[in-house]
């Protein structure tokens, strides 16, 4: 809640400063491509921005100020990538899904609902639970919240290797002048590719949107 940026990107940022198994998302970008790039100061200039958006109440405390921020950063920034992430994969086999929960009448509402009101029964979801509470059964209403669903299936990780190999392979890849030699080849070396996940996706997604959109870099 204290950290000095977007609150999905703590664990991100701190990837890059730890002693953790997990690399950095841009392990495999370029060094000199990434100081043009100043990620960092580009990420701290999105997150002044978004903070002045915030709405303010001039009753408000320090903590329920700081959670008005948290929350609206979540509701105009990462929800939009959760609701992307739910048409595209809706769509892809023909579902239609709906998302009760983000009337825009119903976040406005419970947006201006004090938060010691929302964890009132020392919970997450207060409200739901007690709007709920006559209407569902109380297995359900008290159950543990589950996060959201991750497939860990050892051909996922299998697949991305492959595909590195063959970026890796393929010297006219219109991502490899953006890439770092030495780093690709550990990557390629690494007998699991845990560790660089998130980097190989980065490089693979980065190619794939190169060679589909006939993009041409002039570095």
């Amino acid at each position: 809640m204290h950290a000095d940026t977007f609150p999905w990107m703590v664990d991100d940022l701190a990837s890059h400063f730890s002693s953790g198994s997990a690399a950095p998302r841009t392990a495999l970008l370029d060094h000199g491509l990434l100081g043009k790039l100043d990620l960092p100061g580009y990420r701290a200039a999105r997150y002044r921005e978004a903070l002045a958006e915030v709405p303010r109440h001039d009753g408000d405390d320090a903590t329920e100020r700081r959670l008005r921020e948290v929350s609206y950063l979540h509701l105009t920034r990462f929800v939009q990538l959760l609701l992307d992430r739910k048409d595209r994969t809706s769509m892809a086999v023909g579902l239609e899904v709906r998302v009760p929960f983000c009337d825009h009448r119903l976040v406005s509402y419970v947006f201006n609902t004090p938060w010691a009101m929302k964890t009132f029964d020392g919970r997450e979801k207060s409200l739901l639970r007690a709007a709920t509470r006559d209407v569902l059964p109380q297995a359900v209403v008290d159950r543990v919240k589950s996060p959201y669903p991750a497939t860990q299936d050892p051909r996922y990780a299998t697949a991305l290797r492959e595909e590195l190999r063959r970026l890796a392979a393929d010297r006219d890849a219109p991502v490899r002048p953006l890439l770092d030699e030495a780093a690709l080849t550990e990557a390629v070396a690494d007998p699991t590719g845990d560790r660089l996940r998130a980097s190989t996706e980065l490089a693979l997604g980065l190619d794939a949107w190169l060679r589909r959109y006939d993009v041409a870099l002039e570095l």
